[in-house]
């Protein structure tokens, strides 16, 4: 019987599917048999069916198709006929479908709007393309309207509106400020997914004028800009907080609809203070994994690839510390028409049968219905072999004329599906694809494959006939495959011979020859050897093949899987591969390849190179293994292993190795077992019960191991009672009810006999109990439950087996399950060693009170307060943990002059106990840290003022200051030191009768009770006369900081164009000083990344200037607090400054009252009016502001050379250096990232614009280019 197989053939006749075809008819991939066989039109290319086009280039509408004859193409229009013809604007392009509109040269977009379709068309059929709706993109103008500033109170809520201009497509928002820089967003200040600016509460740095709402329009890569929105935040102390309130969506409720396979955006945004957070779930269900993104600060709920089981009620909580609200939207996934099966493409022969299936689904489900040639089917000409029947067509009996192309639509009211299907009816005599005489060439004993190409319709029948009048071929040492092949599982020489294949069908018959030779497998017959040499010597490998006659054979050698070396030293003969003068690394596997057009085959040999000895050379290499193993002397727990010894290859062999394997337990493992000496050639070994053994022995020399011998016969021992029990055997309780004993299992060689099994016994101890125990398999783990809490256990585990039990294993003593300790220790004393050290005592808590293992005692310690200065601060607990039962413990790093609480806690195994009542303790005074700042300013001929600040950490009262300072001369040699002693409450002192130009150095430190602090250094120099010194100098620097940021100014005295520098360290640390460099000529700059808490010196310096630094300034960040907002109402400095001022008023407004009483009226008011100022306008009524002020940007050029005055006010004609110049009022302040945030306290004159700056703004769809 012949056998039938399906696989693919070789490359002429791979059957693949021709255009999707699915069929009782392949059509080979031949491109001769396509050019001749007839084919209904495909659409292979087409636009998409929503098609927006740029309105200022041509409109292409694509339409390609193939079939055999070439189809012709035509074009409808909004459902009429197309006419290209007529339209001097519109083209098709040569041998295709596809639609050019020219729009470049006079046409308009908006005229050629509508929906087009395309029909490709042969004698065969009529496809047609989707509806391609075409829609020039727009990109309107926004509409000029009128902007009124918003003013805000802080902490209120506020929406910006965008309102962008209706385009196509919906332009993409974004906010911007007048430098087109991106304005930041976070959880308070967010962009919603309508393109408006949401804030959930205004903070003062809120105010600007620039919030300009940009709309990008892609499609013609244009920006359109709104006008600018002013924001003004009205401060108000205090501010209130409030509970969160929806700003959208509104309402509690809300609907939402989106399409299967869509992206699902949801958007929660709240108004409330402090901002409240966002959190989404879903009722009844969890979110989507893997398919749910949060995005605009977890305000957006993002579900990728959506899909019915999407559907529900998604909830979105704002919560801040005053309450929360919720808002459920009720989400419903609708879903347009998708394929279940889409229609494939019919070839069939005359009279045969089949279907096209068009499956969709949706939701709402589809309608299904048919055209056929692009005609409704229920108007199409009749075809009696069709049958309509739903989503199905089904064809009998099929002819030639049933050739058509059908088209099936799928669609509900969320969009349509349209498939093109043809059925094509061939009739067509047979044709074999595969060359005539074709030539097969097989390696004997190896399979061969004849092709046999074929086509035909109806499809026809196959037979294979060996030589000129050979019979036909059958039997089992065939295989026919349905695609013709014939395949001879096994070739043998006589399988040599001319084959013919024969196809017909009932349109005809064809035939054709083809050719099988068979040849000689490739052999190596002598391979090459591993091989010991010596190093410097000789070595070759040998290769000696045999081949067929009429292959031709190449042969190339490897080292180690590579190609060998480019090294004349070694040499490639015919048969052989020779190494001259060998050396260490030619060390590796050497590998000979023969390949031959059909086969390949290898042989691979290791060389080892070994030092030559000064004899006359010997080659050394591994013993031989051992042989003739044999067992006798059989006993039950031992057995005699004798053996021969193999070739020593010139080293003695120093020992043997025997090793074993267990047949029984672990098949395939070979453990070892023993050694001897390499003398001995018997050895008695030790046997373990129910073990199948065998044995094997390997041979070792200095120059290494031989391989192991071939294994002994297997020799099966008897069952018998375990000899041991299992080991590391615990109990240790995993609760307060519990003891969980655990041991390690004996293995299988372990286990002398079948039926492994553990007894687990245990009793309490010190307690009159019975043993308690329980037989568990092989297993290594018992749980007793319902035990007292912390109590000792003997335990012992004994292992089993079907002949008996082991001995009686030893006892191990365990504690069931920890508690946590139920007491606090007491007598809790605290001995203060200094003002940094202090000890704590405590009594040990009752060993029956710990309830577990003791593992020490914990002191919780924390600053309460500074006694120097009374100010509270973020409590830091400190944890020491002292080991064991010990009653004592130092408490090291503590500040001086400080309160501090601690108490302490036992710990065992579970965790801590309760805490000893807080113990109070107070540290001494210590010395001060470093005068937080040292400035020498107003010099004069004979005199120096000098400024201070209070040490940050005094540690202590301060009783005094220590000033010492010395002349320096030109050589930098020192002078006389000179000490005065300055009274604590003193930070200001005026050093007289100085010599004139002299440089002076000071040193400068605080003094408590206990001593003298660091000290601070400073250099000046007196004047040489009552003119400004011309030497450049950096004074006056000042520190601003926070947690973890500090902001640097100062004054610089110098030439134009320095180039400054701002470097840092640690106060008091020895670390190198950090450097930072200034961009540009500023006179400010902002440190970053500094630790909160920590005391830090500065200093500035310029670049290229030897020498020419600054003093340094100390400085302490802020403590890390969740809070730092102070209400200033409530500072003593505060209230004792506003009864100041009202007592100052009280008074001029008595001395007012006297002299108007005394004096009469004066005429100063109707002067002032009748001579009005420019420069000096009456302040409005409502806010307190000068009026008559324009909103320029530009300003009046300040003078060079002026300075800020001391309280931070700034007069009309300061420094341009000033800080002050970045904001417009005192008010200004940088924020952390160093840009200057500034108060607006009136409105300047506007005045013409200096210089070469254009005074127009630049253009937003230029600069938008380069930013978006």
């Amino acid at each position: 019987m012949m056998k039938k197989k399906s696989i693919p053939a070789s490359k002429p006749s791979l059957m693949l599917f021709l255009c999707q075809i699915v069929s009782a008819l392949d059509v080979p991939l031949d491109s001769k048999l396509l050019e001749e066989l007839s084919q209904p039109p495909t659409i292979t290319q087409q636009s998409p069916k929503d098609y927006i086009v740029d309105p200022r280039e041509n409109i292409v509408i694509q339409c390609e198709a193939k079939g055999k004859p070439p189809p012709s193409f035509s074009w409808t229009r909004n459902g009429t006929h197309f006419d290209i013809d007529k339209d001097a604007q519109v083209t098709m392009k040569p041998n295709s479908g596809t639609l050019v509109i020219n729009i470049m040269n006079g046409g308009k977009a908006e005229a050629y709007e509508g929906v087009y379709q395309c029909t490709a068309r042969n004698e065969r059929g009529a496809a047609i393309s989707n509806n391609i709706v075409i829609r020039p993109s727009r990109s309107p103008l926004w509409t000029k309207e009128k902007l009124e500033p918003n003013h805000v109170r802080e902490g209120d809520s506020l929406v910006l509106h965008c309102r962008p201009p209706v385009g196509l497509p919906p332009p993409i928002i974004f906010w911007m400020d007048n430098a087109f820089q991106r304005l930041p967003q976070s959880e308070r200040v967010s962009q919603g997914l309508n393109g408006d600016l949401y804030f959930s509460n205004v903070q003062p740095e809120d105010t600007r004028e620039d919030y300009i709402c940009y709309a990008r329009f892609n499609h013609t890569q244009t920006i359109q800009q709104k006008q600018p929105i002013s924001v003004k935040v009205v401060s108000t102390k205090p501010v209130t907080e409030r509970q969160p309130v929806l700003l959208t969506p509104t309402g509690s409720t809300s609907t939402k609809v989106e399409l299967r396979g869509n992206v699902l955006l949801l958007e929660c945004i709240a108004a409330g203070l402090p901002t409240p957070v966002i959190r989404w779930t879903k009722e009844g269900g969890e979110l989507p994994a893997n398919r749910t993104f949060f995005e605009n600060f977890k305000k957006t709920l993002k579900i990728i690839d959506v899909s019915e089981a999407d559907s529900g009620n998604y909830k979105c909580t704002a919560r801040n510390v005053l309450g929360s609200v919720h808002h459920v939207i009720s989400v419903t996934v609708k879903a347009a028409p998708y394929w279940i099966t889409a229609p494939r493409n019919l070839v069939l022969s005359p009279g045969e049968d089949g279907t096209l299936i068009c499956r969709a689904n949706g939701n709402p489900k589809p309608s299904i219905s048919w055209l056929a040639n692009g005609v409704p089917i229920a108007i199409a000409p009749e075809d009696p072999s069709r049958k309509v029947d739903g989503d199905t067509i089904i064809f009998s009996h099929v002819q030639e004329r049933s050739s058509a192309v059908y088209q099936c639509n799928a669609s509900n009211e969320y969009g349509y599906l349209l498939a093109n299907a043809f059925v094509n009816v061939l009739a067509e005599p047979p044709r074999i694809l595969t060359p005539a005489n074709k030539l097969y060439q097989v390696i004997a004993d190896s399979p061969a494959l004849l092709d046999c190409a074929y086509f035909g319709s109806p499809k026809p029948e196959i037979e294979w006939f060996k030589g000129a009048k050979g019979s036909i071929l059958r039997g089992n040492e065939y295989i026919f495959h349905d695609n013709g092949t014939l395949e001879i599982p096994v070739a043998q020489k006589d399988s040599t011979g001319t084959y013919t294949c024969v196809a017909r069908n009932e349109l005809g018959k064809i035939q054709n020859e083809v050719h099988l030779e068979i040849k000689d497998p490739t052999m190596i017959i002598k391979q090459p050897e591993y091989t010991v040499v010596q190093r410097y010597s000789q070595v070759s490998f040998e290769c000696i093949i045999k081949h067929d006659s009429t292959l031709l054979p190449t042969v190339v050698w490897l080292k180690d899987n590579d190609e060998l070396p480019d090294d004349e030293r070694f040499l490639v003969g015919k048969d052989n591969l020779t190494i001259m003068n060998v050396t260490d690394k030619d060390d590796g596997t050497y590998t000979c390849v023969v390949n031959t057009t059909l086969d390949s085959v290898s042989a691979s040999a290791v060389l080892t190179v070994v030092a030559a000895p000064p004899t006359p050379a010997i080659i050394y290499a591994r013993p031989n293994p051992p042989f003739d193993l044999e067992l006798t002397g059989q006993l039950e727990r031992s057995i005699d292993l004798s053996w021969t010894p193999g070739d020593e290859n010139n080293s003695p062999i120093t020992n043997f190795v025997i090793e074993y394997e267990d047949g029984l337990h672990e098949p395939g493992v070979w453990h070892y077992q023993t050694e001897v000496p390499g003398t001995q050639t018997t050895v008695q070994l030790k046997l373990s019960p129910y073990v199948n053994y065998s044995f094997r022995v390997i041979a070792v020399n200095k120059i290494g191991r031989s391989q192991p011998s071939e294994p002994s016969q297997q020799y099966l021992t008897k069952s018998a009672n375990p000899d041991e029990n299992p080991a590391n055997v615990q109990g240790i309780g995993s609760e307060p009810d519990n003891l969980v004993i655990t041991w390690e299992s004996l293995t299988g060689f372990q286990s002398n006999g079948p039926g492994l099994q553990y007894k687990v016994s245990w009793r309490q101890k010190d307690v009159d109990d019975e043993w308690t125990s329980v037989i568990v398999a092989n297993v290594s783990k018992y749980i007793v439950s319902g035990t007292p809490t912390f109590v000792p256990y003997e335990i012992k585990v004994q292992a089993l087996n079907d002949l008996g039990y082991a001995p009686e294993p030893s006892e191990v003593i365990g504690h069931s399950g920890e508690d946590l300790p139920m007491v606090a220790p007491g007598n809790v004393q605290v001995h203060v060693i200094n003002s940094t050290l202090a000890k704590v005592h405590w009594d040990p808590v009752p060993l029956k009170t710990v309830r577990g293992h003791l593992q020490g005692y914990k002191v919780y310690y924390w600053k309460v307060q500074s006694l120097s200065r009374r100010s509270r601060r973020h409590v830091e607990k400190k944890i020491l943990t002292f080991r064991g039962n010990k009653t004592f413990g130092m408490l090291p790093g503590l500040e001086p002059y400080s309160s501090y609480k601690l108490n302490v806690r036992v710990v065992n195994g579970k965790g801590e106990g309760p805490a000893s009542p807080d113990k109070v303790f107070k540290t001494p005074e210590g010395v001060p840290s470093s005068p937080s700042f040292l400035k020498i300013t107003n010099p004069t001929l004979d005199s120096l003022t000098l400024e201070w600040g209070s040490p940050t950490h005094p540690n202590g009262v301060l009783t005094s200051y220590i000033l010492k300072f010395q002349p320096i001369n030109n050589t930098h040699e020192l002078g006389p030191l000179v000490e005065i002693r300055i009274p604590a409450n003193e930070s200001t002192l005026i050093l007289k009768n100085l010599n004139y130009s002299t440089r002076y150095k000071f040193y400068f430190n605080a003094q408590t009770s206990v001593g003298s602090g660091s000290q601070i250094t400073e250099e000046a120099v007196t004047i040489m006369d009552e003119v400004q010194p011309l030497y450049p100098r950096i004074r006056n620097v000042t520190t601003a900081a926070a947690e973890t940021y500090a902001n640097i100014s100062w004054e610089y005295e110098g030439p134009d164009h320095a180039n400054f520098y701002v470097e840092y360290g640690v106060a008091g640390s020895k670390e190198d000083w950090k450097k930072e460099i200034v961009n540009g000529s500023r006179s400010f700059f902002v440190l970053k990344g500094l630790t909160p808490g920590t005391a830090y010196k500065v200093r500035v310096g310029a670049e290229g200037l030897s020498g020419f630094r600054s003093s340094e300034d100390v400085f302490e960040t802020g403590p890390a607090m969740a809070s730092r907002q102070v209400d200033i109402a409530t500072q003593g400095w505060f209230i004792g400054l506003m009864c100041a001022v009202a007592l100052l008023i009280l008074i001029l407004l008595i001395v007012c009252f006297i002299r108007r009483n005394k004096g009469g009226k004066y005429p100063v008011k109707e002067k002032e009016d009748a001579h009005a100022d420019p420069e000096i306008q009456p302040m409005k009524e409502d806010d307190g502001t000068f009026g008559e002020y324009s909103d320029a940007e530009d300003h009046k050029p300040l003078k060079k050379g002026s300075r800020t005055p001391s309280d931070r006010t700034v007069k009309k004609e300061d420094s341009d250096d000033s800080l002050v110049d970045y904001g417009e009022g005192v008010n200004g302040q940088f924020n952390e990232d160093g840009s200057f945030i500034g108060q607006y306290s009136g409105k300047k004159e506007k005045e013409p614009a200096e210089g070469n700056e254009s005074s127009e703004a630049p253009s937003p769809v230029n600069a938008m280019n380069s930013f978006v």
